[in-house]
């Protein structure tokens, strides 16, 4: 049975929405051909510790560190390790956080130096559906509605979307119901209702969307070993437009943390 959060509650949400949006602003500050991306978890840990809070995915059934970090063919759930970064290559940082038992959660794909144009244009793409599926995240909708608007706009660029993983509601559980697919059809799928709280996180490929776990039973690869791009924030849904709990304005506009 839904239960529209309170304002209590909301603000708790709002509160790691900031620090994981923080977070990956420090992230993005060391991403650079050189650095590994076991050096990138342990800022952002070191980070979210001195902020009070924990990082919500260690151990998160069994996960092993306080990012996922996925490189280039790589969607999401990557393991932070020794791989040295290099230029050209992207990756997506997805972090978490744990402060007075609720979550945050976010994630942003980054560029490692100077990209090639195509690759530029999949983050962008990939960027813009996100806040096309803001824009769908109204009370009365569906999820479907979400879903068709990131869909429609990053096949409409000749990219793909991952079927497989999909974004969630959040509160006190990092993954709560709804599923917030990153495809489908309007008018179908869960109600929105005013004062639920969601992740919205496209997941888009520049080839085909088949995807396979790895090995290690996390990573999830692309079929065909081209790039993907993940962005993701968490919203409130409300009657007129949604309302943003955690934000890109740390890492793009340079503000300070």
């Amino acid at each position: 049975m839904f239960r529209p959060k309170t304002a209590e509650e909301i603000e708790l949400l709002r509160i790691n929405g900031e620090l994981v949006s923080k977070t990956l602003a420090e992230v993005g500050k060391c991403v650079a051909p050189g650095v590994t991306t076991l050096e990138l978890n342990r800022v952002a840990e070191t980070f979210i510790r001195d902020h009070g809070a924990v990082p919500s995915f260690l151990g998160y059934d069994g996960f092993p560190a306080a990012l996922c970090m996925s490189v280039n063919d790589v969607v999401v759930h990557g393991f932070p390790s020794d791989y040295v970064l290099k230029e050209g290559d992207i990756v997506s940082v997805d972090c978490g956080t744990l402060y007075k038992g609720y979550n945050g959660d976010s994630a942003y794909t980054f560029p490692v130096g100077e990209v090639d144009a195509e690759t530029r244009r999949l983050l962008d793409v990939t960027k813009a559906s996100l806040y096309k599926g803001i824009e769908a995240a109204v009370a009365g909708h569906r999820t479907g509605d979400i879903g068709y608007a990131v869909q429609s706009y990053a096949e409409s660029f000749g990219f793909s979307v991952v079927r497989e993983l999909e974004g969630h509601g959040i509160g006190t559980r990092m993954h709560e119901d709804p599923g917030v697919p990153n495809y489908g059809r309007q008018g179908h799928g869960a109600k929105l209702y005013d004062g639920m709280t969601i992740c919205i996180e496209p997941m888009i490929c520049a080839g085909g969307r088949g995807v396979y776990v790895a090995k290690n039973g996390w990573e999830v690869h692309t079929a065909d070993r081209r790039n993907a791009a993940h962005y993701e924030l968490t919203v409130v849904v409300r009657k007129g437009q949604a309302e943003q709990l955690s934000t890109f304005d740390y890492i793009e506009k340079g503000l300070t943390c």
